[in-house]
């Protein structure tokens, strides 16, 4: 992998991930931008005990533009996008409408490909293995910010979703705190430690799927199960099996083995409702320990965390979404249509 730092007009960072070492990225970006301005603010709900992040300049943000204005293609000719070279295999930049910046964090994107109608389903191994490495070259990084506790990559994929660029990208949230999910995963952690005498509680979650018929598939270094109380239609965890806190602590074996599973794991994905569907949505979202001090969770460390993705989708039948009604957006208590076991089973059924 060649990596490559450069900026953009307005002087946010670009940098270029290369499969080839001897790729040359001097592009310069020609549009006329000025300085980006951002109103982030970070908020602490006293009540909840969680944050909101107030971003007001996000409302002009770009909204479904023609494929042929997409920002996150390559620049052509007078075409001018957010990457200024006229191809790249993988590219991460900082977004021009964060949800966080400066003081309350930092918001990247990160583009898979530069071919506007793939998506990471249709990339090439290698392609994957080089988003992996992305992944964990921004989480390094952007752990060394001293505003940064938490780093959070994840892929929205589909309109359904939220969704308002179609090329495929995903996004990477770099937060001032640790985010309340992984709040409420190291207070369990925690507890089950006392409890159990010392007993980690990813690992005999880990343990006990791999001994049920929620498993999905397996390889030597990952497995990948619908977990007993999936939240959502179809919901899928995908674990190393030698537990890490972050994506930094995957050995050699794991990240080799990682584009085969997770590939097979998406492309079932679309395979679920049937021929003829239109893709599925869905969201990716890897979660890794917290950067920042663990004193509030007492008797854990980072290396209790067991880092794992989790993938889920909206639709929970063909021509069907799951919303986020009444139970889950005002007390959130989820109610889930299918049974954890009946999508495992589907998600079998549907191997390539």
């Amino acid at each position: 992998m060649k990596k490559t730092s450069t900026r953009l007009a307005d002087g946010r960072e670009l940098i270029y991930y290369d499969l080839r070492d001897d790729t040359v990225r001097d592009a310069v970006d020609r549009r006329p931008l000025e300085r980006t301005v951002t109103t982030s603010e970070v908020r602490r709900d006293v009540l909840l005990g969680d944050s909101v992040a107030i971003a007001s300049h996000r409302q002009g943000r770009t909204y479904h533009p023609p494929a042929d204005q997409c920002p996150l293609c390559p620049t052509t000719g007078d075409r001018l996008s957010e990457i200024p070279d006229s191809s790249y295999d993988v590219v991460v930049f900082e977004n021009r409408f964060p949800s966080l910046a400066g003081d309350s964090g930092r918001c990247e994107v990160v583009c898979f490909t530069s071919d506007h109608d793939a998506s990471f389903a249709s990339l090439t191994e290698e392609q994957a293995a080089l988003v992996l490495e992305a992944w964990t070259d921004r989480t390094s990084e952007l752990s060394h910010l001293p505003s940064v506790e938490q780093v959070f990559c994840f892929e929205n994929r589909g309109e359904e979703i939220g969704v308002t660029l179609g090329h495929p990208h995903g996004q990477i949230y770099a937060y001032p705190f640790t985010t309340p999910r992984t709040a409420l995963m190291l207070r369990s952690l925690a507890a089950h430690k006392e409890a159990t005498g010392g007993e980690n509680l990813f690992d005999a979650v880990l343990e006990r799927e791999l001994a049920g018929e929620r498993v999905v598939l397996e390889g030597e270094h990952w497995a990948a199960f619908v977990p007993y109380s999936a939240h959502w239609p179809y919901e899928v965890h995908l674990y190393p099996k030698r537990r890490v806190p972050d994506l930094l602590g995957l050995d050699e074996a794991a990240r080799t083995e990682f584009p085969k599973v997770y590939l097979e794991l998406l492309r079932r994905f679309d395979r679920i409702f049937g021929e003829g569907e239109p893709p599925t949505p869905y969201i990716a979202a890897w979660h890794q320990a917290p950067f920042g001090t663990l004193e509030e969770f007492e008797g854990v460390s980072r290396d209790d965390f067991a880092l794992h993705l989790e993938l889920f989708t909206i639709r929970r039948t063909s021509g069907k979404l799951k919303f986020l009604a009444g139970s889950e957006s005002g007390m959130s208590v989820f109610i889930n249509d299918v049974p954890p076991e009946f999508a495992a089973q589907r998600l079998r059924e549907v191997a390539s």
